[in-house]
């Protein structure tokens, strides 16, 4: 086992880690990139579920990490000693090769403003760069996260079927936990960003997929090309993927799923956690059913793409772009096509989400009638017979929203 404790890497002031045991010519095919916060609970069944893994040619890289003020702060000292407790834990494995960064013992952890999951899975990522082939497969999970048996295999089987792929952003499936408020609040959340990725996808948009930080894969060479992970304290998973989309079209498919755990959690600014709290707090502004009119406005935009081109047109996404954007992009296109591919890289996934929460404001719609008009505009008859008119997010019971839920997933995969 490789085992690394007390591992210091200085991404921050550009250090880079030297790995002095590890042969090169005996690394794996894959690596999986694992950060850990508060997670030790969670290993025994993590790490069954690495042991059993068919696919057999893997290494495990663990970030377990925190703020290097915890130490000093007596509200945080149950995570300090769960961390303590998990690299513990992690020491005794022996089943399978493992590298494991600590950034929480005292002296380790992040400095200053330098700190959070989107941090962690860089370094980890940014560590796997440093030593892997450029055909390897680095896989992104979490410590809560459930997989099958297959799951390393499946993923593996994709990129070799598609060499040119660069990433997957994996289907997944938020396993329920029996706590009724949680239950409702990690359904809701999920249609919302299946809905979200529906619509997308029926327009073309390039941007059609959902971020999940442990569900994500993708090869090193295309990790090097994008220059590696943005730092992000959250949201590292969407914007990487969005900087995947820019290189290269990549996959949303693949022949098993991740199992997510859904619980409230704050460690991060937006994602699952917070969306989840604000949620059961009555409050799903940031996280609508959004209006289909809005998906046709993006689309006539798309139309309009190639049109500008050659003249300058008003289109429907104007407004949450800079003045004559269009002008910019053409003055550094040689071709339709190259301006056109331009204008997607301007009009992205993050830019996409602008439009639709700025212009969402403007109707007094209820999610559940939005949900309603969507399957009738779409003539999705079997979503229809699972949302009667009475249908309500609130008061439904938990199997009718499962059943919208698992509806939205087959469609996906």
């Amino acid at each position: 086992m490789f085992c690394f404790l007390h591992f210091l890497f200085g991404w921050a002031n550009s250090r880079l880690p030297i790995f002095a045991l590890m042969n090169t010519q005996d690394l794996p095919k894959i690596h999986v990139a694992i950060p850990l916060l508060n997670e030790f609970d969670n290993l025994p069944r993590l790490i069954k579920d690495i042991e059993q893994q068919s696919f057999k040619s893997f290494v495990v890289w663990f970030c377990v990490n925190q703020p290097e003020s915890w130490h000093l702060d007596n509200k945080k000292f149950s995570e300090v000693l769960n961390n303590q407790q998990t690299l513990r834990y992690l020491e005794r494995i022996s089943s399978f090769h493992m590298v494991i960064i600590d950034k929480s013992s005292k002296g380790n952890g992040w400095v200053e403003k330098l700190h959070g999951v989107g941090i962690a899975r860089k370094v980890l990522m940014d560590s796997i760069n440093q030593v892997a082939e450029k055909e390897d497969i680095i896989i992104s999970l979490d410590g809560d996260t459930h997989f099958d048996s297959d799951y390393f295999q499946s993923v593996f089987n994709q990129f070799h079927l598609n060499p040119t792929l660069p990433a997957i952003a994996i289907p997944y499936y938020h396993l329920l936990s029996g706590d009724g408020l949680a239950d409702r609040a990690i359904l809701r959340y999920e249609i919302y960003m299946r809905h979200y990725e529906w619509n997308l996808r029926k327009i073309g948009s390039p941007y059609a997929f959902t971020a999940l930080g442990s569900a994500m894969a993708c090869k090193v060479w295309a990790y090097r090309k994008i220059g590696g992970m943005t730092p992000k304290k959250s949201g590292e998973d969407f914007y990487f993927l969005q900087k995947m989309v820019k290189f290269k079209e990549i996959s949303t498919t693949n022949t098993l799923p991740v199992y997510p755990a859904a619980r409230f959690s704050d460690r991060v600014y937006f994602g699952t956690g917070p969306a989840m709290i604000k949620g059961a707090q009555g409050d799903w502004s940031s996280y609508p059913i959004y209006r289909s009119e809005l998906f046709e406005s993006i689309h006539k935009a798309y139309k309009l793409f190639p049109i500008l081109f050659d003249a300058d047109v008003v289109t429907p996404v104007d407004e949450v772009l800079e003045p004559s954007w269009a002008t910019t992009l053409r003055n550094n296109c040689r071709s339709k096509e190259v301006f056109v591919k331009a204008c997607h890289d301007k009009f992205d996934g993050l830019r996409t989400l602008q439009f639709l929460k700025l212009n969402q404001k403007k109707y007094r719609t209820t999610d559940e009638e939005n949900l309603r008009d969507f399957a009738e505009i779409n003539s999705l008859s079997m979503l229809l017979q699972i949302i009667p008119e009475e249908f309500s997010f609130e008061n439904s019971d938990l199997e009718r929203i499962n059943q919208i839920r698992d509806y939205f997933f087959d469609e996906s995969i």
